[in-house]
């Protein structure tokens, strides 16, 4: 068996006929005949039914045209992905995240990947999960770095950071005077500013005050941690946000973080986009930049146990 029967086979399948398929493959009738039958040797079966002029295709036959419409299919894709990495990749990226993500991934990372196609455009949406996921079901975006976990049939993930969340007050506050993991009762009455609520990362928060039998003081929720920041700076209340989010905070001295004891709060980043066979080359582009850029995120603080790392990002499948 060989590509040329295996294209003489759909060619009749695809017509109806030995003499319409010759006519379309210019070649003889005879030609065809002589390729099927050499192919019904082969296996040992007939690959067609002859009612007079008209023909049917046994279960056999079927079998093999399933696998000449993979293997012809297969053949295109490799074409052209061969011939789409040789292109210079141009045209528009449609790209949401978060607003932490927006603030403090976005800015290194689009920097790289501008010096790596400077001929793609990126248009950038931010907001909350749930629009954010609206935009990428319907194709008004093409890929998210979105708070995991995202429970969508529709849509693929691949985690790509874990982020720790830490404690922050502004400095002087007793909880972090003493650089020391603060006990979980210590929050107790503690006046809260945090995420908003329905956010995967007010998610991951409440279930700590579930665990740690906290019941937060919430006095705001913003899905903005600039604001956050600002209230705490204040002295309105603490929050527990990602440390990358307040590393500049830390190193001006503005801000102040600390663990809290026996717990390693993380939050899981990843990217989201709609699920299918193949990924689109400049979604794959933008993937592996990110994976180029992390080890420069600034995710936790240099040591203390058990620091959340970037997880290892899946090969996506080409387009």
């Amino acid at each position: 068996m060989d590509l040329r029967q295996l294209e003489i086979l759909r060619a009749i399948a695809d017509s109806g006929s030995f003499t319409a398929a010759g006519a379309r493959l210019h070649v003889s009738q005879s030609a065809i005949s002589r390729q099927i039958l050499l192919l019904e040797e082969e296996f040992k079966e007939p690959l067609f039914i002859r009612f007079g002029r008209r023909i049917q295709i046994t279960p056999i036959g079927e079998t093999l045209l399933q696998l000449s419409h993979r293997v012809f299919e297969d053949i295109r894709d490799t074409s052209a992905s061969i011939l789409d990495t040789r292109k210079t990749l141009s045209g528009t990226l449609r790209l949401v995240g978060g607003m932490t993500v927006c603030l403090y991934v976005f800015p290194p990372l689009l920097k790289e990947f501008r010096r790596r196609h400077p001929d793609v455009d990126i248009k950038v949406i931010t907001g909350g999960t749930p629009r954010l996921l609206r935009k990428l079901r319907s194709g008004g975006a093409d890929l998210g770095l979105i708070t995991l976990p995202i429970d969508d049939q529709a849509l693929a993930t691949v985690s790509v950071i874990r982020e720790e969340l830490l404690l922050v007050t502004p400095p002087g506050h007793r909880l972090t005077s003493s650089n020391k993991p603060i006990p979980s009762e210590a929050l107790v009455r503690q006046p809260f500013i945090l995420f908003e609520g329905g956010s995967n990362t007010r998610r991951v928060l409440d279930e700590f005050f579930i665990r740690a039998d906290v019941k937060p003081r919430v006095v705001a929720e913003t899905e903005n941690v600039e604001i956050i920041k600002s209230m705490v700076a204040s002295g309105l209340g603490v929050s527990i946000v990602p440390f990358q989010s307040v590393a500049r905070e830390i190193r001006s001295g503005s801000l102040r973080v600390a663990r809290i004891a026996g717990q390693t709060l993380v939050r899981e980043t990843g990217w989201v986009h709609l699920r299918s066979d193949r990924v689109p080359r400049m979604v794959r582009e933008m993937m592996d930049t990110l994976t180029h850029i992390l080890p420069r995120l600034k995710l936790a603080p240099p040591g203390g146990p058990k620091r959340p790392t970037t997880k290892p990002q899946q090969p996506a499948p080409a387009a």
